[in-house]
């Protein structure tokens, strides 16, 4: 059952001009893994996000890539786009249905979706599967990025980083961008979210011209930054 406070939930997003909601899925769930009783209930859970999103308003259901535990890059793709497949499947399309995001990975983990090269064989898997293109999109995590070897701290490397994303991904598969410093070194595959500006980004030049770039002015940026649950 939906929690009583949801009507004014949903009211206080209508007066104050808040959106587009974002729901993120439990860190629990894993499309990628091997071990089928897992596999089978991240499906059914990430299924339940997507049916009740439009009770919330929201646009999005963001997810974890997930982790190949071992099985390998190649499984762990096929894996996902199987799961992404059977999620939109049991999920019908409408006005209201939410787009299905794949949030990009440190890696740490063995987890997938590392690269933007991941990312778009992950795409390619699932259309491949029948997943409709318009109801999937891609979430560019900064912190995971920069974990991931990524240059996000300058202007140039942010540059080159959109760059691949238009011509791998295309613009219109990028649902949304998580804005985050991050308190680990670059390319250490730790997932560390920091305030922007205190993390190890340094002056803030790259976060400021990826929240800037003109390509990306249609994107929703969210902040992830320490103390948000409290």
């Amino acid at each position: 059952a939906p929690p009583a406070e949801l009507p004014a939930f949903r009211a206080r997003l209508a007066e104050l001009g808040i959106g587009p909601v974002a729901v993120h899925a439990s860190y629990l769930v894993n499309l990628a893994g091997p071990a089928d009783e897992l596999y089978e209930r991240s499906i059914q859970l990430l299924a339940g996000e997507m049916a009740v999103a439009p009770d919330y308003g929201a646009r999005f259901v963001n997810v974890h890539v997930g982790s190949h535990k071992g099985a390998g890059l190649a499984f762990g793709i096929e894996r996902v786009a199987d799961a992404v497949a059977r999620v939109l499947g049991a999920v019908p399309d409408g006005p209201t249905a939410p787009l299905l995001v794949l949030e990009s990975s440190a890696g740490g983990g063995d987890g997938i979706g590392v690269t933007v090269e991941e990312l778009e064989r992950i795409l390619e898997a699932a259309a491949a599967r029948g997943g409709p293109a318009g109801r999937l999109g891609i979430c560019l995590d900064t912190a995971h990025l920069w974990g991931a070897g990524r240059d996000v701290a300058t202007r140039e490397g942010v540059d080159a980083l959109v760059e691949e994303v238009g011509a791998r991904l295309g613009f219109d598969r990028l649902a949304m961008v998580h804005l985050n410093d991050s308190k680990a070194a670059r390319g250490s595959r730790l997932d560390r979210h920091q305030h922007l500006g205190a993390g190890e980004m340094g002056d803030g030049a790259g976060l400021a011209r990826l929240l800037t770039h003109p390509a990306l002015a249609g994107v929703p940026y969210y902040l992830e930054t320490p103390g948000m649950d409290e």
